[in-house]
């Protein structure tokens, strides 16, 4: 079985194929049910044991290298790693979903639909989904697809922010460069509020162990609910988000979310943009303290991350 996940009805299809070899190889032993399984027909026990390839379809050109080399600098040991060389690399990482976990791989080479004579030539990043739930389906795909910014529509970011004389020679050298998301939304702002070696402990002492581990990736990273009596503005975060005054799912309202943010205690304006840019995948957000110009709206969130590759690839 093989899925193909479109974006925007606008865009072109993507053809269905197989996954690309890194993606086929991921690990066998993490359990992917029938589709019957479902709608209540019983699983045949290792059927899907190689998971559900996946074709995640983009529109127009798509900055894979920028992408995968964030989530390498990000990818917090237990639930995600990125594996392979530079252009070839894999990203690998645990899901807990709502009725389940899941472990998913996916390849930085992208495929392309170009010269297929689509009006909208775009491409795609092939997945290998592995879930112990098939109904967490379609809520583990549209986490992929905002991690990855693959709704997006590039044409219309570029050609605004195209225009801008410092943007310009940016956007010429990086056509459809994206502004990544979460997989995790209430994952990352926790984590982004508590730093990489506080989150590590926060894993050690409050992850769930998977009942398959699938090589280093052995954890889920705890739910807010397990972190709400941690003391200081972390519980206070993960207390918000238990409760539900703090909503950062896809049906949250950004501007009461962001006030939600602000009013967690310890948490300043500029981890609540970035939390709002990430985890609430906002397209037009200004960092505190930058200096983002009013033309560059309603694509501020993509002006500073070509702004940021610049930088890193400078460097």
């Amino acid at each position: 079985m093989v899925v193909d996940h479109r974006p925007a009805a606008h865009a072109e299809p993507a053809e269905t194929a197989a996954g690309a070899d890194d993606v086929h190889g991921a690990h066998d032993a993490h359990r992917a049910h029938d589709p019957h399984a479902a709608r209540g027909a019983t699983a045949h026990p290792g059927r899907y044991a190689a998971g559900i390839p996946l074709r995640l379809a983009h529109r127009g050109p798509y900055q894979a290298a920028p992408v995968f080399d964030l989530l390498a600098r990000e990818a917090l040991p237990g639930i995600e790693e990125v594996t392979g060389d530079h252009g070839a690399r894999t990203y690998r990482r645990t899901l807990r979903l709502p009725h389940g976990t899941g472990i998913v791989a996916v390849a930085e080479r992208t495929g392309t639909s170009a010269g297929t004579g689509a009006a909208h030539p775009g491409g795609w990043l092939e997945a290998r989904l592995h879930l112990t739930d098939l109904r967490d389906l379609t809520t583990a795909v549209h986490r992929l697809r905002r991690l990855f910014d693959l709704d997006a529509d590039p044409f219309a970011v570029d050609e605004r922010l195209g225009a801008d004389p410092r943007l310009a020679p940016l956007v010429a050298a990086r056509p459809g460069l994206r502004s990544p998301g979460a997989a995790e939304p209430e994952e990352y702002a926790v984590r982004a509020l508590a730093g990489p070696a506080v989150a590590a402990r926060l894993l050690a002492e409050y992850g769930t162990e998977l009942e398959r581990p699938c090589g280093s990736l052995t954890h889920l990273f705890p739910a807010p609910a397990d972190l709400a009596g941690v003391e200081g503005p972390v519980g206070a975060l993960a207390g918000a988000l238990a409760d539900g005054s703090l909503r950062l799912d896809a049906g949250a309202d950004r501007e009461e979310a962001h006030r939600a943010l602000l009013a967690v205690p310890g948490l300043d304006a500029r981890t609540a943009a970035l939390i709002r840019t990430r985890a609430l995948s906002d397209p037009d957000v200004p960092v505190p303290g930058e200096q983002l110009p009013e033309t560059w709206r309603p694509w501020r969130s993509y002006a500073r991350q070509h702004l940021y590759t610049e930088r890193e690839f400078s460097s």
